[in-house]
């Protein structure tokens, strides 16, 4: 194993409830970041500064982008589910794993992604004057992220 930077093009997604059935096929993934929240107190009577105190690690909506096919996913039913049921029953989590892969389709880096749920599902405009794919994107909201 070398110490080269790695690259960025060939990598799955992993939804375990899919029960086997894989769903995988993104031309992009985005939003995998996080922050340390900060508070700013004032100090009574010490007007030249306040106090940053941390509060905490937030997280991006994870994006996943993709060609649009005939076919009924497994993916798109959670999504209808979920984000189309108006809260009538409870929402689904799964925990999606991100698999950065080597020439041999193996894993080399992991991030799992806990409790997450669809928060919003996009398409891209029709145009008739424009020959472009169809492109779906899929926001995810998350509780926490961890390399794995």
């Amino acid at each position: 194993m070398s110490d080269y930077p790695l690259p960025g093009f060939y990598f799955r997604l992993t939804f375990p409830l899919e029960l086997g059935l894989f769903d995988t096929s993104f031309k992009e993934v985005s939003g995998m970041s996080m922050e340390m929240g900060i508070e700013e107190i004032a100090e009574g009577g010490e007007n030249r500064f306040k106090h940053r105190v941390p509060t905490g690690a937030k997280y991006q909506n994870l994006v996943l982008k993709r060609g649009v096919t005939s076919s009924i996913s497994a993916l798109s039913l959670w999504c209808e589910a979920t984000i189309g049921g108006g809260l009538s029953s409870s929402i689904i989590t799964q925990t999606v794993i991100l698999s950065l892969l080597d020439e041999d389709s193996f894993p080399i880096k992991n991030w799992s992604f806990v409790n997450a749920w669809p928060v919003k599902w996009e398409f891209s405009p029709l145009n008739s004057m424009n020959n472009e794919i169809l492109i779906e994107s899929l926001e995810l909201a998350y509780d926490y992220s961890l390399v794995i």
